[in-house]
Parts: C-alpha cells; structure tokens; sequence
C-alpha cells in the first residue's frame, strides 16, 4: 500500500507541470519561418498574422525570411524543427503540393512530416496577355496558339504557374514555350515590356496594371468570379472547367509530432486573428483573401491539390526549371 501511494505521489508531481506547461503555451517566442523574402505582399500578410498573434498569444511571433528552390528550402527547415509548438512554418501550394514531385528530393515528406494548423490565404490564378497579343478571351487564346504552334510564350514564375501553363497546354493541345522567371515581379516586367506574351499570375501581383489598360485580364481560374477584377469570368464559365480551381494558398503547419492541444490553440488563435477587422483589412489592402480553417479542413486540402498536382506532373512531364 506504501509503495503504490508513493507512485502515486510520483506521478502526480510529473503530470502537473506537464499539464500546466500545455495550459500556458506558449511561455516563450515563437518562431514563424516564412519561405519568401521580406517586403512582397504574402510576406506582408505573414508578418500582419505574426503581429496579431504576438498580441493574442503574449509572445513575440519571430518572422525567420528563408528564401530558395521555391520554398523547399524553408520547409525542409521547418521539418526539422523540434515539435513542441516553438517553430512553426508557412506553408503554401508550391512548397507542399507541388515541389515534391519535381525534386527528387526536396528534404521533406508532405504527407508525413507535417501536422496541419489552418490555411491563412487563398487566392485564384488568373490569366493574362499583354494588350498587344490580340484576344480577349481564353478560346482566342487557344485558336491563336494552334495557328501559332511553338510562338507564343508564357512567362513561368514558380510552381504553380508553371504547371497551370502546362495545364493549359495539356487540355487545349497547344504548343506554347514557357519561359522561366525568378518571381511574380520579373516575370511581370517581361509581360508589361512585351518580351513574353501571356502569363498565370495572381491579382495581386497584376492589379495596378490590370486597371490601368497595360495588362489584359482574360480568366479567373478560380471556382467563382474574384471581388478585385469581377467583370473577368471564371474558367468554367469560358467552357474549360478542367482549368478552374487553380489556387495559390497559404497556411500554418508544424512538425508531425507536435502535441495535439498545441495545434488547438494554434489553430484558435490564427482564426481569431483572420477574423479580426484589423487585419482583414491589412490584408484586402495588399489584394489578399484570408481562409482560416480548421486543422482537418487544411489538412484534406493539402491532401487533395498534392494528389491533383501530382497526377498533372506526370501527366505533363514537367520538370524544374
């Protein structure tokens, strides 16, 4: 009887820090690695968030910019990192749903080295043309691709507009030559100066341009019509619906191991701060779309654009650039 009261005592002594230190997380600052460089709007976006939580959660949320290979570079990072809550990363489409069936290798495992917290941004890619290139709509693009086989260029930027172009070359059988650039705003250089013709992008990126007639807006390949550019239509409704549902997204994960009630209160915390006037309006400022979800819900959606990317770069034989 003395010896099991003892071990109960024991016990006890151990589990009461040990609840009290889930309770109060967290008790020191957090660091949040953001795999893009500093001043782009996504960026931007991050480092709203990170405020907003530094407020909420009583620690410093620490922006840690690691930039290259197209975020692989920050997410194997993130990988690596000790699971207790204190490193968490921002992940997007590139990174998780896309890298992985490019390199051989990207340092990580999608499906298994993360633990999903909430997606924090969702934007649809649209397509454009320089004003020059005549047409007007995703079916002129096409018609004037196929009388023009291997002439029209598109500028590829990084992943996801890379095989969104190759998406397009698959379901409209064109042949167009994609031509690589180092980021959204290069790659919209060449497009305003006319060195390539059309391009993926995101509004964002676009916008300014867009309004003032130096770049032409043909589609939303986004499921329905986006608020900043709401007379151009969606994909499904220019007749290829095999082109919509093409998002750029961004959310927080965490290593696999990180303890469940620490990616609740993560979660809480990050819905809280979308939903907040304050940084909704942060955000729409800089063209963004906050999607706060829960972790099961970010979780399926990594799930589902990793397995329909997949099947595209195999289909299209696409490779890094």
């Amino acid at each position: 009887m003395k010896s099991l009261l003892k071990t109960l005592i024991m016990v006890s002594a151990f589990a009461a820090p040990l609840g009290f230190a889930a309770e109060s997380y967290p008790v020191r600052p957090v660091r949040f690695i953001v795999p893009m460089p500093p001043g782009g709007a996504l960026d931007v976006a991050a480092r709203v968030l990170g405020a907003k939580l530094t407020e909420m959660l009583g620690q410093q949320i620490v922006i840690d910019n690691r930039s290259g290979a197209q975020g692989s570079i920050a997410t194997a990072l993130g990988a690596r990192a000790v699971p207790d809550g204190y490193t968490i990363l921002l992940g997007f489409a590139g990174s998780l749903a896309i890298n992985p069936h490019l390199y051989g290798n990207p340092g990580y495992d999608t499906q298994k080295s993360f633990a999903a917290v909430s997606r924090t941004i969702e934007m649809p890619y649209i397509l454009v043309v320089n004003p020059s290139v005549p047409v007007k709509t995703m079916k002129d693009l096409e018609l004037l691709a196929k009388q023009n086989p291997g002439k029209l260029t598109i500028a590829s930027a990084s992943a996801v507009p890379q095989l969104a172009s190759e998406l397009f070359k698959l379901t409209t059988g064109t042949n167009m030559v994609l031509v690589p650039y180092n980021g959204g705003g290069p790659a919209t250089v060449a497009l305003l100066a006319g060195e390539v013709h059309t391009s993926f992008t995101l509004a964002v990126t676009v916008l300014p341009f867009v309004r003032n007639g130096k770049i032409r807006a043909i589609t939303v390949l986004g499921n329905k019509r986006t608020d900043v550019l709401p007379d151009v239509p969606t994909a499904v409704e220019a007749g290829y619906p095999g082109l919509s549902n093409v998002y750029e997204w961004h959310g927080v994960v965490v290593p696999a191991s990180t303890p469940r009630e620490t990616i609740v209160k993560l979660n809480a915390a990050i819905v809280r701060a979308l939903n907040s006037p304050d940084v909704l309006e942060r955000i729409r400022s800089v063209g963004l779309t906050a999607a706060p979800s829960t972790p099961q819900e970010f979780e399926d959606y990594i799930r589902a654009d990793f397995e329909r990317w997949g099947k595209i770069v195999k289909m299209s034989g696409a490779k890094v650039n």
